[in-house]
């Protein structure tokens, strides 16, 4: 894979003249680190729910630009036990990456995680989330352009659309991005694994051009910020 594969609003490498040093996405905003450690709030009642309920392990569906970024920080995020890379809220059934990228299935890019909630809330996932794609531009994240790159929630129950709804109030109310969010919240009915070649995509390519450009300094950003919240591996 290369840049230019990332689909027809993509730009390729050659293209990404001037591009911010953050791949165009996280520039202006900073992260909601301030929204941790506080008191339990209703947008954390997933977890209290997960323990009251003797739940182990919990899964969320997040989409915001591509899956490749979102992996690759997840993956370092503690508690987080298993991401997977994969396409949902479309229309076509087993869509591949190719008709993703063409726009005609309606599915967004997004990326499964699975996590312990005793370890980490719902709702502070949800604020890395909210920390590392831009929630304000519809259907595009810096240089990726089309609506598989919308930034989407895709909720497994009712608690944790609450949670999501919370979530993103307090980041409105907070002014974090300065902009209104445009992050939909919708009900997943059924997640496709994206093909191999996407799974770890970051750890095997990370000379690749769009790896360099995009997906490294959001990681790097990632660590520098979240530093407490890195497994033991990823903070070495």
């Amino acid at each position: 894979m290369t840049p230019g594969d990332r689909g027809p609003g993509a730009v390729p490498l050659a293209g990404f003249k001037g591009a911010a040093p953050l791949g165009g996405v996280w520039g202006n905003a900073p992260p909601v680190t301030n929204l941790f450690h506080e008191p339990p709030r209703a947008c954390d009642k997933g977890r209290r729910l997960s323990r009251e309920e003797g739940v182990s392990e919990e899964s969320a569906t997040l989409g915001g630009g591509c899956f490749w970024c979102l992996e690759a920080v997840f993956k370092e995020l503690r508690g987080v036990t298993w991401v997977m890379s994969g396409y949902a809220a479309g229309h076509v059934p087993n869509p591949t990456y190719k008709a993703v990228c063409g726009g005609g299935t309606g599915h967004a890019e997004v990326v499964q995680v699975k996590f312990d909630p005793a370890e980490l809330d719902y709702a502070d996932l949800l604020r890395v989330f909210f920390s590392i794609h831009d929630p304000t531009t519809l259907n595009r994240q810096g240089n990726d352009v089309g609506t598989q790159y919308r930034s989407i929630i895709l909720t497994h129950s009712p608690a944790q659309e609450a949670a999501a709804k919370a979530v993103m109030k307090e980041i409105e109310e907070a002014g974090i991005w300065g902009a209104p969010l445009v992050t939909t919240i919708e009900p997943l009915t059924v997640f496709y694994q994206a093909e191999e070649e996407h799974h770890d995509y970051f750890a095997r390519n990370p000379w690749s051009g769009y790896c360099q450009v995009v997906v490294a300094p959001k990681v790097a950003k990632f660590r520098k910020y979240f530093s407490d919240r890195l497994k033991r591996s990823a903070a070495e």
